[in-house]
């Protein structure tokens, strides 16, 4: 027996409906990774079948690639096509400035790889995941080289933050990347991303940080009063 659907994952699929009627014939478009943008890759595969036809998709990790393939997307890599036109992802937390917090799935190197690779940036999301600050619900996934996780950890603390060690089963989560993550707990929120970014960034063996600042251009919501897509 399924269980019931939650309106969550009714307004996740508005989104990912709305922003797939955003790609356009011959479009090379990034896909990314999550509940959310699980919901955006069965619709574009839905308008592939209906006629669209794209030059290619580039999946942000293994799960969207095997979700993708499945569903006879068209797919490619960034040695072939290194501009994409659009990338559309979800996000845990996005602020008014429309900066992120992402990496809750894990893919946060290559989510904000192919973020940098598109001309346009879209994000997809449901109402729970707008804030007015960055920090208070999520935290913060940093991602690290495994030999240096004691020396990052301690200072990682040293900036205000509560560090814990991503684990999977029981096991320290391994990314896509072979990486390790820590999610960065601020207990004040972060009141300045850029720096906290700049700073976390300075540590050796930082691979990557899941704040995504000044990269989304564009916020398509699903919620109860529908879809709302801004700025327009």
């Amino acid at each position: 027996m399924t269980s019931p659907r939650s309106p969550q994952d009714t307004w996740k699929q508005m989104a990912g409906v709305a922003a797939a009627n955003l790609i356009q014939e011959g479009m090379v478009v990034g896909l990314g990774t999550g509940s959310t943008a699980a919901y955006l890759v069965q619709a574009l595969s839905q308008r592939i079948q209906q006629g669209l036809q794209i030059v290619g998709a580039v999946p942000s990790s293994q799960a969207t690639y095997d979700l993708a393939a499945s569903l006879n997307i068209p797919l490619t890599d960034l040695d072939i096509h290194p501009e994409l036109d659009m990338y559309i992802d979800g996000a845990d937390e996005i602020d008014p400035q429309l900066r992120l917090i992402k990496g809750a799935g894990g893919a946060l190197l290559r989510e904000k790889i192919l973020a940098s690779a598109a001309r346009r940036f879209v994000v997809i999301a449901d109402p729970s995941k707008k804030v007015t600050q960055l920090g208070h619900r999520f935290p913060l996934p940093v991602e690290i080289v495994p030999l240096a996780k004691t020396p990052i950890k301690l200072k990682l603390s040293k900036l205000g933050a509560q560090v814990e060690l991503r684990h999977r089963d029981n096991i320290p989560f391994i990314t896509d990347n072979h990486n390790y993550i820590f999610d960065c707990t601020f207990p004040q929120g972060i009141s300045n991303p850029a720096e906290v970014d700049a700073q976390i960034h300075s540590i050796v063996g930082v691979v990557e940080t899941g704040l995504f600042l000044n990269l989304a251009q564009q916020v398509v919501i699903g919620g109860p009063e529908g879809v709302q897509i801004f700025p327009q």
